[in-house]
C-alpha cells in the first residue's frame, strides 16, 4: 500500500502564497457546490412555475420543488464542510 504524497504547507505569508492557497480552497468540493446552487435555483424556478400554474403543474408539485430546494442546500452546507475539513487537515499536516 502506498503513502500518500504529502506537500508541503501553504506559503500564507506572502500575499501570492495566500492568492494560491485562496485558488487551492475555491477548487475543493467545487462540483458539490455548484451542483448545490444549481439545484437551488432550478427548484426556486419550479416553485414559481408551480405557484401559477404553468406547464400544468399545480399545487401538489410544490413537494417536489421544496424537495429539490432541501437537497440543494444539503449539498452547499456538505460542500463547506468538505472544505473545511481539507482546510484543517491542510493546516495541520502539510497534505
Amino acid at each position: 500500500m502506498t503513502e500518500p504524497v504529502k506537500t508541503s504547507l501553504p506559503d500564507l505569508d506572502t500575499e501570492k502564497g495566500r492568492a494560491a492557497y485562496r485558488r487551492e480552497l475555491r477548487r475543493v468540493a467545487w462540483p458539490v457546490r455548484m451542483a448545490g446552487l444549481a439545484l437551488i435555483l432550478l427548484a426556486a424556478l419550479f416553485l414559481v412555475l408551480a405557484s401559477r400554474g404553468m406547464f400544468g403543474l399545480g399545487e401538489s408539485h410544490f413537494v417536489v420543488g421544496y424537495g429539490m430546494l432541501a437537497f440543494g442546500w444539503v449539498l452547499v452546507i456538505a460542500a463547506v464542510f468538505i472544505r473545511t475539513r481539507h482546510h484543517r487537515r491542510r493546516l495541520e499536516q502539510g497534505l
